[in-house]
């Protein structure tokens, strides 16, 4: 059966340099959102003086930066 297209608009074409930009963008974004969630758990260890959590999530931000 052929489906009704008249109604639809029509798709934007996606090349691969489009396709491979837009997930560095999503990773960047994720990092970066990974990042902040890192800081503030770094800020509760020193509020809550847990060194070891603290020294866990240092270490942890330093490896993904």
């Amino acid at each position: 059966m052929e489906k009704n297209l008249a109604n639809t608009s029509p798709q934007p074409e996606i090349n691969v340099k489009d396709s491979e930009f837009a997930e560095m963008v999503i990773i960047k974004a994720l990092l970066n959102f990974r990042k902040e969630q890192i800081r503030k758990e770094i800020d509760q260890s020193l509020q809550d003086q847990n060194k070891e959590e603290f020294l866990r999530l240092t270490e942890e931000l330093k490896n993904i930066s």
